[in-house]
Protein backbone atom coordinates (compact mmCIF):
# COMPACT_ATOMS: atom_id res chain seq x y z
CA UNK A 1 0.00 0.00 0.00
CA UNK A 2 2.72 2.08 1.21
CA UNK A 3 4.40 1.48 -2.18
CA UNK A 4 1.84 2.91 -3.92
CA UNK A 5 1.26 5.82 -2.81
CA UNK A 6 5.13 6.40 -3.10
CA UNK A 7 4.94 5.82 -7.19
CA UNK A 8 1.37 8.04 -7.23
CA UNK A 9 3.51 11.14 -5.43
CA UNK A 10 6.47 10.78 -7.84
CA UNK A 11 3.97 10.64 -10.85
CA UNK A 12 3.98 14.40 -12.99
CA UNK A 13 0.43 14.29 -12.83
CA UNK A 14 -1.34 17.82 -12.86
CA UNK A 15 -3.98 19.50 -14.24
CA UNK A 16 -4.71 19.84 -18.28
CA UNK A 17 -4.45 22.98 -19.99
CA UNK A 18 -8.38 22.11 -20.47
CA UNK A 19 -9.55 22.42 -17.34
CA UNK A 20 -7.26 25.04 -16.32
CA UNK A 21 -8.87 27.47 -19.22
CA UNK A 22 -12.38 26.02 -17.53
CA UNK A 23 -11.27 27.56 -14.21
CA UNK A 24 -9.83 30.88 -15.78
CA UNK A 25 -13.36 31.22 -17.42
CA UNK A 26 -15.34 30.32 -14.58
CA UNK A 27 -13.38 33.06 -12.49
CA UNK A 28 -13.69 35.72 -15.47
CA UNK A 29 -17.60 35.17 -15.79
CA UNK A 30 -17.62 35.95 -11.82
CA UNK A 31 -15.70 39.09 -12.22
CA UNK A 32 -17.84 40.57 -14.92
CA UNK A 33 -20.71 39.89 -12.67
CA UNK A 34 -19.73 41.22 -9.65
CA UNK A 35 -17.27 44.57 -10.82
CA UNK A 36 -20.13 46.56 -12.11
CA UNK A 37 -22.24 45.11 -8.91
CA UNK A 38 -18.80 46.91 -6.53
CA UNK A 39 -18.49 50.15 -8.84
CA UNK A 40 -22.81 50.84 -8.10
CA UNK A 41 -21.99 50.67 -4.51
CA UNK A 42 -19.16 53.53 -4.63
CA UNK A 43 -21.48 55.44 -6.05
CA UNK A 44 -24.34 54.80 -3.51
CA UNK A 45 -21.83 55.23 -0.74
CA UNK A 46 -21.23 59.28 -2.22
CA UNK A 47 -24.82 59.88 -2.57
CA UNK A 48 -25.44 58.87 1.21
CA UNK A 49 -22.73 61.01 2.31
CA UNK A 50 -24.06 64.00 0.21
CA UNK A 51 -27.34 63.57 1.89
CA UNK A 52 -25.70 63.47 5.54
CA UNK A 53 -23.83 66.25 5.00
CA UNK A 54 -26.76 68.29 3.63
CA UNK A 55 -28.31 67.19 6.92
CA UNK A 56 -25.15 68.26 9.06
CA UNK A 57 -25.60 71.64 7.12
CA UNK A 58 -29.03 72.05 8.06
CA UNK A 59 -28.28 71.12 11.73
CA UNK A 60 -25.42 73.81 11.39
CA UNK A 61 -27.43 76.41 10.24
CA UNK A 62 -30.08 76.02 13.30
CA UNK A 63 -26.77 76.00 15.63
CA UNK A 64 -25.52 79.57 13.69
CA UNK A 65 -29.00 80.96 13.72
CA UNK A 66 -29.31 80.22 17.63
CA UNK A 67 -25.83 81.89 17.91
CA UNK A 68 -27.28 85.09 15.84
CA UNK A 69 -30.61 85.83 17.74
CA UNK A 70 -32.46 83.49 15.55
CA UNK A 71 -31.98 84.95 12.13
CA UNK A 72 -29.73 82.86 9.47
CA UNK A 73 -28.55 86.11 7.21
CA UNK A 74 -25.16 86.03 8.88
CA UNK A 75 -24.99 82.03 8.27
CA UNK A 76 -22.05 81.71 5.63
CA UNK A 77 -20.56 78.31 4.47
CA UNK A 78 -17.77 79.39 6.40
CA UNK A 79 -19.41 80.03 9.68
CA UNK A 80 -21.13 76.63 9.73
CA UNK A 81 -17.79 74.42 8.83
CA UNK A 82 -16.42 76.09 11.55
CA UNK A 83 -19.17 75.05 13.56
CA UNK A 84 -19.34 71.72 11.67
CA UNK A 85 -15.52 70.46 10.61
CA UNK A 86 -16.96 67.57 8.83
CA UNK A 87 -18.58 69.89 6.34
CA UNK A 88 -14.63 70.80 5.06
CA UNK A 89 -14.75 67.38 3.05
CA UNK A 90 -18.22 68.05 1.04
CA UNK A 91 -18.63 70.60 -2.34
CA UNK A 92 -21.77 72.33 -1.29
CA UNK A 93 -22.89 75.78 -1.51
CA UNK A 94 -25.10 77.67 0.86
CA UNK A 95 -27.26 80.45 0.73
CA UNK A 96 -29.81 81.83 3.39
CA UNK A 97 -31.39 84.93 4.70
CA UNK A 98 -33.11 86.09 7.34
CA UNK A 99 -36.21 82.60 8.33
CA UNK A 100 -35.37 80.59 5.41
CA UNK A 101 -31.54 78.71 3.77
CA UNK A 102 -30.83 76.14 1.83
CA UNK A 103 -28.14 73.68 1.34
CA UNK A 104 -26.94 72.36 -1.80
CA UNK A 105 -24.45 69.52 -1.92
CA UNK A 106 -22.92 67.39 -4.84
CA UNK A 107 -22.39 64.14 -4.00
CA UNK A 108 -19.04 63.87 -6.15
CA UNK A 109 -17.07 65.94 -7.63
CA UNK A 110 -18.05 64.38 -11.40
CA UNK A 111 -20.30 66.65 -13.40
CA UNK A 112 -23.01 64.13 -13.81
CA UNK A 113 -23.04 63.38 -9.87
CA UNK A 114 -26.23 64.04 -8.07
CA UNK A 115 -26.75 66.94 -6.34
CA UNK A 116 -29.41 67.37 -3.24
CA UNK A 117 -30.95 70.35 -2.14
CA UNK A 118 -32.40 70.79 1.49
CA UNK A 119 -34.52 74.28 2.43
CA UNK A 120 -36.24 75.40 5.00
CA UNK A 121 -38.49 77.94 4.17
CA UNK A 122 -39.64 80.98 6.25
CA UNK A 123 -42.44 79.44 7.89
CA UNK A 124 -40.58 76.55 8.92
CA UNK A 125 -41.37 74.01 6.86
CA UNK A 126 -38.52 72.14 4.99
CA UNK A 127 -38.22 69.89 1.56
CA UNK A 128 -35.62 67.79 0.31
CA UNK A 129 -35.06 67.79 -3.67
CA UNK A 130 -32.83 66.14 -6.02
CA UNK A 131 -31.80 65.93 -9.36
CA UNK A 132 -29.70 62.83 -10.52
CA UNK A 133 -30.55 63.38 -14.33
CA UNK A 134 -32.44 61.19 -15.89
CA UNK A 135 -31.76 58.04 -13.70
CA UNK A 136 -32.84 56.74 -10.43
CA UNK A 137 -29.93 56.41 -8.08
CA UNK A 138 -29.22 57.12 -4.51
CA UNK A 139 -32.41 57.11 -3.20
CA UNK A 140 -33.36 60.08 -5.56
CA UNK A 141 -36.39 59.32 -7.85
CA UNK A 142 -35.85 60.98 -11.08
CA UNK A 143 -39.82 61.10 -11.03
CA UNK A 144 -40.67 62.88 -8.47
CA UNK A 145 -37.13 64.47 -7.41
CA UNK A 146 -37.19 64.11 -4.09
CA UNK A 147 -35.22 62.56 -0.97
Amino acid sequence: MLSHVHRRARQDAGFTLIELLVVILIIGILAAIAIPSFLNQRSKANDAGAKSAAITAAKAFEACSTDAGGSYSSCTLPSLRAIEPTLNNSTMSVSSGAKTYEVVVTADRDSNAATFTLSRAANGCTSRTCDTGSADKGGCSAQSGTW
